[in-house]
């Protein structure tokens, strides 16, 4: 290991073996202590940033000839047709897995430029007065550096999956080398550096795998509009099904199947007839890195510290706590090993409080992507008033295009700054659990929690029955059941109950507001990671910044990929590719030219094809603006929710059939939107 020749602090981490420490009332032994210098890796990240530039810069304009070639020779391409559209974030269909791995290594280069010495690898020893610059500048210079790797898996090219292979082997390659020389760094914690690059490692591996993959298989024909999942999502639509089957084998579970129905409406199982858009499969992977980087920083910020004080406590901490007050024991010894064994509790309950935060972070994204995939169907089907609570139209907006740019972020930022407000949150009730409770009655003192309730009980056992008294009674006094209906019975007798248990019922008050304040609490914490789900009352959901995020940018990817839409438009680039343009068609039809008809099967079958993407365009309300005789008739208080007003559509109508309209419309004939009508 090559020490660099900079005046860094070193770190000092301690590691130590508690077996003699203690023996016969002796001093205690010294733990051994571990300097971490600074280290040089022999693959200079300088030079290597410098050649990796160079090397990306040839990568894309080889990629742009050979987009503009294509683009010449085919007049279009699949994917991308320019290296300045990095991925297709509107498509369905396309290979999800180069983005996410693309994004994940910036999201990752970015979690650790946090605590870096030097944001940038072209200058060492960063002052503080530039760092924040730098920390800006390298923003925008990573997302730079690994743009290639993303174009080379859009453009669909054999030449491009070979240089982004390359691309990929020489990151991974050199990245392995630099923490294999380097495995300790004095950052926070020496192993940090290391664990931190897993996920950056894992995403490069994965390109390098994919890439390979890609060029033997070669470009996919079948994406976007020539893709099956479009006509097959609009089959499935179509689909009748049967409510009373469902309905009856609904009624059919027993207990145990209801109970496990709860742990399995959080777990995610994907479905073939349903692809997540490119955009929320980001944002779920980003999330899961993010949770990954934010407990592992939670971990290296505080146990290691914790091990230091540990480690450094002698006898000197019982003239400590004696300045307080504190007598824990005449024994200066006993007093080092009370602090020691509290100061290890300390550590568990830390380390308990980060691992339930990961898991319901985890739980929590698993549910996210569950109510991503039923608030989108909701959508497609012209369901608004289950996520918006209001009139709105799905089409695109200002803030609708600024949060879709800005979801995954938003995820990203959220997820951390939930998992780090959940860490500090449980972190105090298991200090609590243990301290106040587990602690004091396993050493049978100090029960002050106990001492308190114990005090409290002939109030707790009177609030228990009066409350159970107001149960009993409303049942078998106050509610009279005759020829199967309910009404109230002995209106008296209630009347005077209710005036004796008034002062009782202010007191039970108290303590359920308490439970309501802590419920509260503890249910938005838990929930503050998630994106699809408002922290406030319905009515108050537009205040909820991270909730309109969510629900704008829905809005622009409900607008721009809705599967019914593009299933039409596939049918239609079919027609105009097997028969000729359209226009072509009639103009040899009306010149008289016969043609081969053909045959009657395939006629019928296109016939059944045509009238159901008719239906089902018919009753899509997110389209129903953009038809035109809703354009030239309709105006926009007479659509609610892409639902016409047939009241203010009859007006209109009436209006326009007056003389003094425009007298060419008077013979128009009536569209299939007014014969369904």
């Amino acid at each position: 290991m090559n020490n660099s020749k900079g005046e860094l602090q070193p770190f000092e981490y301690s590691y130590y073996d508690y077996s003699d420490w203690y023996s016969n009332n002796a001093e205690p032994t010294k733990p051994p202590k571990e300097v971490i210098l600074p280290c040089d890796p022999t693959v200079d990240d300088k030079l290597f940033n410098i050649c990796m530039l160079s090397v990306s810069l040839v990568v894309m304009l080889i990629l742009a000839v050979l987009s503009r070639r294509n683009k010449l020779c085919q007049g279009f391409t699949r994917g991308s047709s320019s290296i300045f559209s990095p991925a297709n974030f509107l498509d369905q269909t396309q290979q999800k897995g180069v983005a996410m791995a693309v994004f994940g290594l910036v999201f990752s280069k970015l979690s650790m430029l946090v605590i870096a010495p030097d944001p940038l690898p072209f200058s060492k020893d960063t002052s503080a007065d530039s760092k924040e610059y730098m920390k800006i500048m390298a923003i925008f210079y990573y997302p730079l550096l690994y743009y290639p790797l993303l174009v080379c898996g859009t453009l669909q090219h054999k030449v491009g999956y070979v240089l982004g292979a390359l691309l990929s082997f020489s990151h991974f390659g050199v990245l392995v080398w630099q923490k294999f020389d380097c495995p300790k760094t004095p950052e926070i914690y020496k192993f940090y550096a290391l664990l931190a690059s897993l996920p950056q490692m894992g995403c490069l591996l994965y390109l390098c795998v994919q890439f390979v993959i890609l060029f033997v298989k070669g470009p996919k024909t079948d994406e976007d509009l020539d893709s099956s999942y479009y006509t097959a999502y609009v089959k499935l639509t179509l689909k009748k099904k049967s409510s009373s089957v469902s309905s009856s084998a609904a009624d059919k579970k027993t207990l145990f199947q209801r109970i496990l129905d709860v742990p399995k409406s959080y777990i995610y199982v994907p479905e073939k007839v349903f692809r997540f858009p490119l955009k929320l499969a980001v944002s779920a992977f980003i999330s899961f890195v993010a949770i990954y980087q934010t407990a592992l920083l939670l971990v290296v910020l505080v146990v290691p510290v914790l091990h230091i004080v540990r480690a450094g406590i002698d006898e000197n901490i019982a003239f400590l706590l004696l300045g307080f007050g504190i007598i824990l024991s005449d024994d200066r010894m006993e007093v080092v090993k009370i602090v020691t064994f509290y100061t290890w509790l300390l550590e568990v309950c830390y380390l308990c409080a980060v691992t339930l935060s990961l898991l319901v972070s985890l739980v929590m994204l698993m549910k996210s992507m569950i109510m991503h995939r039923t608030n989108l169907r909701g959508l497609y089907k012209g369901e608004i008033y289950s996520i918006y609570n209001s009139k709105k139209t799905i089409r695109p907006s200002r803030p609708g295009i600024v949060c879709w740019m800005g979801l995954t972020g938003y995820q990203a930022a959220i997820v951390c700054v939930g998992m780090a407000i959940q860490t500090v949150v449980f972190f105090i009730c298991f200090l609590f659990l243990v301290f106040m409770m587990i602690v004091p009655v396993f050493y049978g003192r100090n029960l002050f929690v106990f001492d308190i309730l114990g005090r409290a009980w002939p109030a707790w056992v009177t609030l228990l029955l009066v409350s159970a008294l107001q149960h009993v009674a409303a049942k078998f006094a106050f509610i009279k059941r005759d020829a199967g209906t309910r009404d109230l019975n002995n209106r008296e007798s209630l009347f005077l109950l209710t005036y004796l248990l008034f002062l009782i019922n202010v007191v039970m008050g108290l303590i359920v507001a308490i439970w309501r304040v802590v419920i509260t609490s503890l249910y938005n914490i838990i929930h503050l990671g998630r994106l699809d789900l408002s922290l406030l009352h319905r009515t108050s959901e537009a205040y909820d910044p991270a909730y309109s995020y969510y629900t704008n940018a829905l809005r622009v990817e409900i607008s721009q990929s809705h599967p019914v839409m593009k299933a039409f438009c596939g049918l239609l680039l079919d027609v105009m590719v097997e028969g000729g343009g359209v226009g072509q068609k009639i103009k040899d039809a009306e010149e008289g030219i016969q043609e081969n008809g053909p045959s009657k099967a395939t006629h019928t079958r296109r016939i059944r094809s045509r009238w159901q993407l008719m239906y089902t365009l018919v009753h899509n309300p997110s389209l129903l603006g953009f038809r035109k005789h809703f354009q030239t008739t309709q105006t926009a208080e007479s659509i609610l929710n892409g639902t016409p007003n047939h009241t203010a559509k009859t007006s209109s109508r009436k209006e326009a059939d007056k003389p003094a309209a425009e007298p060419e419309q008077s013979t128009e004939t009536p569209t299939n939107q007014e014969k369904t009508d």
